[in-house]
């Protein structure tokens, strides 16, 4: 398929992982920046955490493109190891002591502006649902309300940028974000032709394990829980 408006979901899908990625390492380095580390320390965090995101995202295209994640026949289906890969490195993030003080370094309101991003990931989903690419329910169209994390995003970072809101409300806001997040995740797996499908509508949700959408679960996905959990984890630090 290469119509126009497909060609723009595909672009999109690039250009937020390319975009957004490059503002998460940015707020990385600045972030090195401000810790005691000295400057050789920092470029081997620094670089050590670009070789490894850069790994990922070439092994996960790699592999989408040569449709090794089209496979929802096994139990669980391949596509999850795109999952479960990266929230394990984000626990294993948190309670890491030289990942805690870069983690606690980053200045908060920056952490929460990133998550707009999520604005624009809904857009390009709702493009691919009126090409019939996608079910419903996986859009705002139907069971997917995340965009109201993007929406709000810039506000709390300017009143968390002001000190114009309690540590509550932030945590409550990552809180109510992660459910939303949670809720078309699982509504995502729930739509994937596997043996626990229960939104059997058509389109099956088989695009994610395709590149570029490989993108959506393999980093944007993961972007959004790890600005939650540093959010959480740098708000709720004294």
């Amino acid at each position: 398929m290469n119509t126009l408006n497909f060609l723009f979901t595909q672009f999109g899908f690039i250009s937020l992982t390319v975009v957004f990625g490059i503002l998460l390492l940015r707020e990385i380095k600045h972030a090195l920046a401000r810790t005691d580390f000295d400057q050789t320390r920092q470029r081997r965090i620094f670089y050590t955490t670009l070789f490894s995101l850069l790994s990922w995202l070439i092994i996960i295209s790699v592999l989408s493109l040569m449709g090794i994640f089209n496979d929802f026949s096994t139990m669980p289906p391949v596509l999850f190891i795109v999952l479960i890969v990266p929230l394990a490195v984000v626990i294993w993030l948190l309670n890491n002591d030289t990942a805690s003080i870069v983690i606690h370094a980053i200045t908060p309101h920056k952490l929460i502006t990133l998550q707009v991003f999520r604005v624009f990931v809904e857009i390009l989903l709702w493009a691919l649902f009126i090409q019939g690419l996608l079910p419903e329910q996986m859009t705002f169209d139907g069971r997917n309300f995340d965009i109201i994390s993007g929406l709000t995003a810039p506000m709390m970072a300017w009143l968390v940028y002001k000190q114009k809101v309690s540590k509550a409300i932030v945590v409550l806001w990552n809180v109510c974000c992660l459910a939303l997040l949670v809720n078309i995740v699982t509504t995502a797996i729930l739509s994937m032709p596997t043996p626990f499908r229960v939104f059997m509508n058509e389109p099956a949700n088989t695009i994610v394990a395709t590149f570029p959408f490989i993108l959506l679960p393999g980093f944007l996905v993961p972007l959004a829980y790890t600005l939650h959990f540093f959010s959480l984890k740098s708000i709720t630090r004294k």
